[in-house]
């Protein structure tokens, strides 16, 4: 047996508090700190497991405890979180209005100013990420600025603030250094800076062992270099943990890039059942996922249409919007596709794979000037944008 991992090891350790919590966690006499650290832990376990039913389990357990415990703000704060991470958009904003107080603390105004980016407010969102930090300058909070400066094309400036973030972390925080290391890992991947981008992504492996995380983000780095053994084998190894259908997508079209397409035909067919699954739940967290499989692997234009109104309903930003576009753009509606997609681009980000998803739409579209302007920028940033890549 070999050496037990960052990611083992703290998973243990939330496992030992949630056994000796929860017998007595949400049954009445509810003792209010004991409820409130077991409703954490769940909702802690199932965000690093990064396994959605526990997510479903924790909301269970924290809508348990506010109705026995009332609205106390850190109940109120964590289901907001929850809802925000199952992309229930207008369910977070009441949930931090229901405690007001939650609205004023720099928590808050730092959700609420992720919840305006989702929603496609990017100014909003900028002032809230500058007004949060000049109050709580903590490494999560640059972080978030830095993914905001990365979307509209200030790669430097988004570094810059992740190396801050980085800085403001302790040795304790690994997990958190991990993931910033990421983040800049990513900024490299998008912009075909290959070997960078691994070299984020090894430190992010030694600062946190084990992660499957990590192990994902380097599965795509593999597949983009053309490595694909190694980005099989690592995808193989992410899924028999944490078998999640974006991941089983993923991995189908990776063996698309490869030339084998019973293989990839086998693990889209895993990865659309578990989206429709999810679906007939009431989840409406794969919507984006659903709009980009039946535009990009079945070429259903019409039923990739459905599925990216619905999202854009939800939550209209630049991304889901281009999702839209592109979903028209295959159902042969050109124009339809290039006036959302102009929609989209008018938020101001700057990204290889929308600008070439723009040049191909105003191609088809007949605006054969415009279509090709739009290529050579997608080339300019990423000359490797045509290679494999995930649907993050």
């Amino acid at each position: 047996m070999g050496e037990r991992t960052d990611f083992e090891m703290e998973m243990e350790r939330i496992d030992r508090d949630i056994s000796e919590l929860e017998a007595r966690a949400l049954t009445p006499p509810v003792e209010s700190q004991r409820a409130m650290k077991f409703v954490y832990r769940l909702y802690q376990r199932a965000s690093l497991s990064g396994n959605l039913d526990e997510l479903q389990v924790a909301g269970a357990a924290i809508e348990s405890a506010i109705l026995q415990i009332g609205p106390a703000p850190d109940l109120y704060f964590l289901k907001a979180n929850l809802d925000f991470k199952l992309h229930r958009i207008a369910d977070a904003r009441r949930d931090l209005e229901t405690v007001p107080s939650l609205l004023d603390s720099y928590q808050g105004k730092a959700l609420r100013a992720d919840l305006d980016l989702q929603e496609g407010k990017y100014e909003a969102a900028w002032e809230g990420y500058e007004s949060v930090i000049r109050d709580a300058p903590t490494w999560d909070n640059l972080a978030r600025l830095a993914y905001l400066k990365a979307r509209m094309g200030d790669t430097a400036g988004a570094d810059r603030l992740y190396f801050e973030a980085e800085d403001e972390l302790t040795a304790k925080e690994m997990r958190s250094f991990a993931w910033v290391e990421l983040q800049r890992g990513l900024l490299d991947l998008r912009h075909g800076r290959y070997e960078d981008a691994r070299a984020h992504y090894r430190r992010a492996d030694q600062a946190y062992s084990g992660y499957w995380l990590v192990e994902e983000h380097m599965a795509e780095l593999s597949g983009a270099q053309g490595k694909f053994d190694e980005a099989v084998a690592l995808y193989e190894k992410v899924i028999a943990g944490l078998p999640r259908p974006e991941f089983q997508q993923a991995l189908g079209e990776l063996y698309v890039f490869m030339g084998r397409p019973e293989q990839a035909r086998l693990w889209h067919e895993k990865a659309l059942a578990a989206y429709v699954e999810s679906v007939e739940r009431g989840d409406v967290h794969y919507y984006h996922h659903l709009a980009d499989f039946y535009a990009d692997v079945r070429r259903d234009g019409a039923e990739a249409v459905k599925w990216a109104r619905k999202d854009a309903e939800m939550r209209e930003n630049f991304s889901t919007l281009a999702a839209l576009a592109w979903a028209l753009h295959r159902d042969g509606r050109f124009s339809e596709a290039q006036e959302t997609m102009a929609r989209a681009l008018s938020s101001g980000v700057r990204d290889a794979h929308l600008f070439f998803q723009a040049g191909m739409i105003c191609l088809s579209a007949g605006a054969e000037g415009e279509g090709k302007q739009y290529l050579e920028m997608a080339e300019e940033i990423n000359p490797h944008h045509r290679g494999f890549h995930t649907h993050r």
